[in-house]
């Protein structure tokens, strides 16, 4: 926010980006039964970390709304550094509880960047509004209100 210098358009762009950061989130958390069972289904038919590839569309998003180019380096190289340690670290853990069905999926499904025409596990779980709300991902919702609020807000008192 520091080295923010939004303009209306800039934040308008970044709204429609954040917002489809927040449909990627949202559709993932509806699938997502943590330490229940492997999630393989809507979102994570095309992407094994469609959370992480949810969050770097928010980042975009918000670095076209803060219209800065100093915001831009920092959150990429937040993200160029961070995550894929993060996501390894998860892989990880998630090859110990699934073995074989893990190895599968993983040989199957990208890391990170989604394969738009592939296919998840058919007949199995939807998506479920109580998981999303379970998994809390409505807070995600309300920071991102919040921060593109922010902006916007400088957004018009700039003009």
């Amino acid at each position: 926010m520091w080295f923010a210098r939004p303009t209306l358009w800039s934040v308008a762009s970044g709204i429609v980006i954040a917002l489809l950061g927040l449909l990627v989130r949202g559709a993932a958390a509806g699938h997502l039964r943590r330490a229940k069972a492997l999630a393989d289904t809507g979102p994570y038919a095309r992407t094994r970390n469609p959370l992480y590839f949810g969050s770097a569309l928010l980042a975009a998003g918000f670095v076209v709304a803060s219209h800065s180019l100093i915001a831009a380096v920092v959150l990429t190289g937040y993200f160029a550094v961070f995550y894929p340690v993060v996501m390894r670290r998860e892989e990880a853990d998630l090859r110990l509880n699934y073995g074989v069905a893990f190895d599968e999926y993983a040989r199957r499904v990208p890391l990170f960047w989604p394969r738009l025409g592939s296919r998840g596990a058919e007949g199995k779980t939807q998506f479920s509004f109580a998981q999303y709300v379970h998994n809390r991902e409505y807070k995600a919702a309300i920071g991102v209100a919040i921060i593109l609020g922010l902006l916007s807000a400088m957004a018009v008192w700039r003009r």
